[in-house]
């Protein structure tokens, strides 16, 4: 499985962005699908996770009422609507796949086989 990560750009506090991760290759339609985000020199952090059905979401708290994960399986493609963007939200945004994770994992990044190559958000205050 092959990820490409697109959509981020620098905007103002309190403005939106949306992100995109198309995959190829393996079914995507049966891959859990999460969002995290690394600043320079701190560990990489949990946003947003969707589960293969698309019922399970799941958010960090940082993020929870501002942050939407969604997908659309006929474009192999995971969303991240993110809204009210503020400073702290600033980082390097990765999409991950994986298809065996278990529930209580999704939050962990070592547990992720596929990894996206990132996509820069800057917010200004």
């Amino acid at each position: 499985v092959q990820l490409q990560a697109s959509g981020g750009g620098l905007v103002q506090a309190g403005a939106s962005l949306r992100l995109s991760c198309v995959a190829s290759g393996r079914k995507f339609s049966s891959a859990t699908l999460a969002w995290f985000r690394q600043v320079q020199g701190q560990e990489r952090e949990f946003v947003a996770v969707i589960r293969s059905s698309g019922g399970t979401r799941i958010y960090a708290d940082s993020v929870k009422g501002r942050f939407t994960i969604s997908r659309d399986n006929a474009k192999n493609t995971v969303y991240l609507q993110m809204d009210s963007l503020k400073p702290e939200d600033a980082a390097l945004y990765y999409c991950a796949a994986d298809f065996h994770i278990i529930l209580s994992s999704v939050r962990r990044p070592d547990q992720y086989d596929y990894w996206g190559q990132g996509t820069l958000v800057t917010v200004s205050s």
